[in-house]
């Protein structure tokens, strides 16, 4: 049997890089899925293409950062697929500068993107799956919220306010059956770091014990343990998913 036969996943910004790879090997573990993609209306007809011969999927075109907009979002995929067993909030953006040279409307968008999107979707989910006496929430952050980085004040902040989001979060629905982790990627190749230079990777991948940088199912298979029933004794965790960046 495959590890999310019979799951709905609702899955934030899935329309490249982590996301998309997410999407993907969940539909292969036979998660139904509904995503959220900002601006890609291709990207995301061609994922819905994709993926609707292997399970049922359907993209929404929906800010997360947005209160009322996720809240109509979460009653429009009840209405489609029934129920959400697993939320993984993915969606997020980088707006990076030394702090001295940070516009307060950069601070300010991503902060609003990485932190209040996961906020308002996982209030919207909570009702259902306290209903549903189950489901699993999984807040994906970065090594960077846990160790920091020169040029990113505003996305470690929000990344570390992830992480305690996520055990405030797991500690009030413990009892409910309700699991909520964070997953914490390290260096990981995607469309952004595929434009990179080679002596920026050739500095990333000295920095990695494993010395490479991680792919996009490493993530998902971590996000497939934690959605499936395997981790059903797993809340209000970090998992690093870096290599050994942080070690």
């Amino acid at each position: 049997m495959k590890l999310l036969e019979g799951k709905v996943a609702l899955i934030t910004g899935a329309t490249r890089g982590i996301g998309k790879g997410i999407a993907e090997m969940y539909a292969q573990q036979g998660a139904k899925i509904a995503f959220t993609y900002a601006g890609s209306v291709d990207k995301a007809k061609e994922l819905e293409a994709t993926l609707s011969s292997v399970t049922q999927i359907k993209g929404y075109q929906s800010d997360a950062s947005d209160f009322d907009a996720a809240q109509t979002l979460v009653e429009e995929v009840l209405k489609e697929f029934g129920k959400i067993d697993i939320l993984i909030n993915n969606a997020g953006i980088t707006k990076d500068n030394l702090l001295l040279r940070m516009s307060k409307e950069d601070w300010d968008m991503v902060i609003k993107v990485n932190l209040d999107s996961v906020f308002n979707l996982t209030k919207a989910v909570i009702k259902p799956m306290m209903k549903a006496k189950e489901g699993s929430i999984i807040n994906m952050t970065s090594v960077v919220g846990i160790s920091g980085n020169a040029g990113q004040a505003n996305y470690a902040a929000s990344k570390a306010g992830v992480i305690g989001f996520t055990k405030s979060v797991a500690l009030e629905l413990g009892s409910r059956n309700i699991r909520c982790n964070a997953i914490a990627p390290g260096f990981i190749q995607t469309e952004m770091t595929d434009a990179l230079d080679d002596k920026a990777k050739d500095k990333w991948n000295e920095a990695i014990p494993m010395k490479k940088l991680g792919q996009t199912r490493d993530i998902a298979n971590a996000c497939i343990f934690l959605g499936s029933e395997m981790a059903s004794y797993i809340t209000g965790q970090t998992i690093n998913v870096d290599g050994g960046l942080l070690t």
